[in-house]
């Protein structure tokens, strides 16, 4: 049976983080939105934390699949 979690797991959280990376560029200029998180854009470093662990979920996903197809 060929299915990996690892994939579709990757998938969701780099495109939710990638969603939150560009959400949190384009508002980086509207402090009055990050006022309540002491001025930080939670939403860029989140999004950048999602980013770096879907994208590391789908190199294992990958790395586990070339290692199967070997003899």
């Amino acid at each position: 049976m060929g299915l990996d979690i690892r994939w579709p797991i990757g998938l969701m959280f780099t495109l939710i983080g990638a969603m939150l990376v560009i959400y949190g560029f384009f508002t980086n200029a509207r402090m009055e939105l990050y006022a309540r998180s002491l001025n930080l854009n939670v939403n860029l470093y989140w999004g950048l934390l999602l980013l770096v662990f879907g994208g590391w979920m789908l190199f294992m996903a990958w790395r586990g699949a070339k290692s199967n197809k070997q003899p």
